[in-house]
């Protein structure tokens, strides 16, 4: 048996949980997120790490094997401080989508979206250039991408939603990248809008590659009947109003939590 924590800021790290559940669908998943204090992006790395380690000692309370960091921007902070705290491993998102990317790219042009907090880190940058020395990375935040997820304008032929992806994309293009890590949870949502503005771009889910990193840490769970709770830090409604679409299946109850 194994029992995977993950937290994210809100909903976007459901988008994370859905791939674990893919790869390893026979692991208990118990997910925070931390709507009372959504977003993280654009608070400083040291309230991002306070509140991450509050996140943390939550779900080791109840009793996890493994934490996912789900969140992009606590990835990119938060990771040094949350391994030194918990006796679990503890698994980011930021270095698997920069292992992914560097290994993809043929020319080593790759861009990197994400929240301001996540960009501004420099984290995948960093975890990137440190694998690929010769790569050219051209990171951009794009904000506007998490409220059109949440309010699910994400068709690719929507007149708004294209308009706002080409204004955040198109100085990419420009730099002639051929891969795109989508740094931020709620982006997978846009994936379609996203590659209908950089045809030929290789996009990079950071979600599908940490949980294909977990699915080798934990083999041998299929067939396990799982069981899945979900906690929030402010009232569970609107959470609930959205959460099936990140997760891909309804999402029926969330407990609230204070931390």
């Amino acid at each position: 048996m194994a029992r995977i924590g993950i937290f994210d800021s809100g909903v976007g790290g459901l988008t994370v949980q859905r791939a674990l559940l893919e790869a390893v669908p026979g692991a208990d998943t118990i997910y925070l997120g931390d709507t009372a204090r959504v977003p993280y992006g654009t608070k400083s790395a040291a309230t991002v790490t306070a509140y991450s380690i509050r996140n943390a000692r939550v779900l080791q309370e109840r009793g996890i094997d493994l934490l996912v960091v789900a969140c992009n921007t606590a990835s990119a902070v938060a990771l040094p401080a949350l391994r030194a705290a918990l006796p679990v491993p503890v698994l980011g998102v930021v270095e698997p989508g920069a292992r992914a990317a560097a290994a993809a790219s043929r020319s080593g042009r790759i861009g990197v979206i994400g929240t301001a907090g996540t960009i501004g880190s420099g984290a995948y940058q960093a975890a990137i250039l440190a694998l690929r020395a010769d790569a050219l990375v051209v990171a951009r935040a794009c904000p506007l991408f998490v409220p059109l997820a949440e309010e699910g304008w994400t068709d690719p032929d929507d007149e708004v939603v294209r308009g706002v992806v080409r204004r955040y994309l198109d100085p990419l293009a420009a730099e002639r990248i051929d891969t795109l890590v989508l740094g931020c949870t709620h982006y997978p949502l846009l994936k379609a809008a996203i590659a209908a503005a950089l045809p030929g771009v290789r996009l990079v889910d950071s979600a599908e590659t940490v949980a294909a990193e977990v699915a080798a840490l934990l083999p041998g769970l299929a067939g396990r009947t799982s069981t899945h709770q979900f906690l929030v830090t402010d009232t569970p409604e609107k959470f609930l109003a959205v959460a099936g679409r990140f997760l891909g299946r309804p999402v029926d109850s969330a407990e609230h939590v204070d931390v």
